[in-house]
C-alpha cells in the first residue's frame, strides 16, 4: 500500500537558503498540497516546553468535576468548554456519524474588529478558566508564535503556486484564527466507542492553514489519499502537522486538495490511550472574497465566496444540537 505524500519541510533553509534552495522547497510543498493537502514543518522555532505547559494547564481543566466545566460551555465556534457530544465533524462532509468522543478548550483572536456587526459575530471576548490561571499568558505566547508562522506558511504558499509571495498573506492582516486544545481521553472517560465513532470524525478543515501540535499514539491522526485510502500519518515530535482547509482549495482552483483526515477512536488492545493536541485555524481577515486563481495555476473556476459566511455555514453544520 502506497504511503500518503507528506513530506518534512525545514523552514531554516526556506528563511535562509538561496534562490535556488527556496525554488526547491517550493516544489516540494506544491507536490505535497496537490496529493494529500499536508506537510510536516520543522525548523520553526516555538519552544516544546511552552507546548508542553500549555497541555499540563489544559489537563488540570479537563480533569475537573462536569459540574465545575459546565459554566464554561459553548457551541461550535464559541470560546469556552466543548464538552463531550458537542461536535460530530462528520457531518461537514455529508456523513452521519455519532458525536465525536473529545472535549476542547477553544479560543480566537482577542483584537476587535472595526465593523459592530462582524465584531459581534467572531471576535467575542475569549473566556479563560478562572480555575487555572496560569493557561492565559502560556496561550498568549503560543499564538503570538503560530502568528508568525502562520505569516511564514502563508508566504511560502504564494511562492508554491508560483505567485506573487503575499497572494494570501496580505489578506490575513485582521483574521479571524481559531485556536482549539482537544482531549482525547480513554474509554474510562468516554465510554466504549459506537460503531463509526471516532474521536474526530472524517472530515476537512475549512479555511486556509491549519497549524497542529500533536502527540504519538494508536488512536491518533489519519490521513486520507487516492491511493492509499486512509494512512496513519507520519510523525515528528519536533515537527507541526500542516494542512490546507476548504478555503485554500477553492482559492487554488482545487490544484491543492483540502487535507482530509480523522482522529481514531480510543485503541481496543489500549482503551486508557489519552492524547491532547493543540490546533491552530488560521483564517482570513472578514470580508476577504476567496476567488480561485486562474488556469493553468488553478483548475477549477469556482464561485466568488465570502470567505467567513462560506466558514458560519461550515460550523454550523457540525454543531450537534
Amino acid at each position: 500500500m502506497s504511503k500518503p505524500r507528506i513530506p518534512t519541510i525545514d523552514l531554516t533553509p526556506w528563511r535562509d537558503g538561496d534562490a535556488e534552495v527556496r525554488a526547491a522547497i517550493a516544489r516540494t510543498v506544491d507536490d505535497a498540497l496537490q496529493t494529500a493537502g499536508f506537510l510536516l514543518v520543522t525548523g520553526h522555532g516555538v519552544d516544546p516546553a511552552l507546548r508542553s505547559r500549555i497541555r499540563e494547564a489544559a489537563r488540570a481543566f479537563f480533569a475537573l468535576p462536569v459540574d465545575v466545566k459546565l459554566p464554561y460551555a459553548v457551541k461550535v465556534g464559541g470560546r469556552g468548554w466543548l464538552g463531550p457530544g458537542a461536535e460530530a465533524n462528520g457531518y461537514s462532509e455529508g456523513t452521519e456519524t455519532p458525536p465525536d468522543l473529545k472535549e476542547s478548550l477553544t479560543f480566537a483572536t482577542h483584537d476587535p474588529f472595526d465593523d459592530p456587526v462582524i465584531n459581534a459575530e467572531w471576535y467575542a471576548p475569549n473566556v479563560w478558566p478562572a480555575e487555572v490561571p496560569e493557561l492565559e499568558a502560556l496561550c498568549a505566547q503560543y499564538l503570538d508564535r503560530m502568528g508568525e508562522l502562520e505569516k511564514q506558511l502563508l508566504s511560502l504558499l504564494g511562492e508554491a503556486l508560483g505567485l506573487e509571495p503575499d497572494l494570501f498573506s496580505r489578506h490575513m492582516d485582521h483574521p479571524t484564527y481559531g485556536f482549539n486544545i482537544n482531549w482525547y481521553p480513554g474509554t474510562e472517560v468516554v465510554g466504549q466507542p459506537e460503531p463509526g465513532q471516532f474521536r474526530i470524525g472524517p472530515h476537512t478543515d475549512f479555511g486556509t492553514v491549519t497549524i497542529l501540535d500533536r502527540q504519538a499514539g494508536k488512536g491518533g491522526l489519519q490521513v486520507w489519499t487516492d491511493e492509499g485510502g486512509w494512512e496513519d500519518a507520519p510523525f515528528d515530535p519536533d515537527a507541526f502537522t500542516i494542512n490546507i482547509g476548504d478555503l485554500m482549495a477553492r482559492w487554488t482552483g482545487d490544484r491543492w486538495r483540502s487535507g482530509r483526515h480523522r482522529v481514531l477512536p480510543p485503541p481496543a488492545d489500549e482503551p486508557a490511550e489519552e492524547l491532547m493536541s493543540l490546533v491552530y485555524f488560521g483564517e482570513c481577515t472578514p470580508g476577504t472574497l476567496v476567488e480561485s486563481v486562474p488556469a493553468p495555476v488553478g483548475r477549477v473556476a469556482y464561485e466568488p465566496v465570502d470567505s467567513h459566511v462560506y466558514l458560519r455555514e461550515k460550523l454550523d453544520s457540525i454543531t450537534v444540537d
